[in-house]
């Protein structure tokens, strides 16, 4: 899928982390929330992930509904990051590169329908700069055999059912697990060692 990811170094020059003691926010869609939600919470500087449901509306955000394929919403995640540890570049190189796959046309793996798409719900007007920019870059460079399908998306982000959060850690074992979200972890372990928590 990935020739090589030069761009994706230059895109994180662009952006350093600040100093300040804050917390900010990332909303990314990439297929089914679990596997998402289990690469995000072993990256250090991220204080929480949140598993919902981002877009649509909040009177049918709920995974009944979203499963039917008959609501606008994604499956997503909601990150909680500190920037003087990890910027939103850097959030971004990990979404495009081992969370998902950014090429998938509503779909990542097994999972195929809208709610699987990838996109990416910026919360705030740099946010959206910034990730545009990044695309950009990405597509510029021909990095992946196929062109990008993540779209950059507005709207609210709605959490899911409380049996849905922390899944992959409550259930380390379940098949689909094993079969999808691990490898992803390892993933993160082996290109992003410096970020990566255990």
């Amino acid at each position: 899928m990935k020739r090589s990811l030069p761009i994706l170094a230059l895109a994180l020059s662009t952006t350093t982390a600040s100093a300040a003691p804050r917390t900010e926010t990332a909303v990314l869609a990439g297929g089914c929330f679990w596997g998402m939600e289990s690469v995000f919470e072993h990256v250090r500087g991220v204080t929480d992930v949140v598993s919902g449901y981002a877009g649509g509306s909040a009177k049918d955000a709920s995974y009944d509904s979203v499963s039917s394929e008959g609501t606008r919403h994604a499956e997503a995640v909601r990150i909680t990051y500190d920037p003087s540890q990890i910027s939103y570049a850097q959030l971004l190189q990990i979404y495009f590169t081992v969370a998902h796959d950014p090429t998938q046309v509503d779909r990542q793996g097994p999972d195929v329908g809208r709610s699987y798409r990838s996109a990416l719900f910026p919360q705030s007007a740099e946010q959206a700069r910034f990730a545009r920019a990044f695309i950009a870059r990405l597509n510029a460079a021909h990095i992946y055999k196929a062109p990008i399908a993540t779209k950059i998306e507005s709207g609210g982000f709605y959490p899911a059912e409380a049996y849905h959060q922390d899944f992959a850690r409550k259930h380390p074992y379940y098949p689909y697990i094993v079969v999808n979200d691990r490898p992803k972890v390892a993933a993160l372990q082996k290109r992003f060692a410096a970020l990566y928590k255990g």
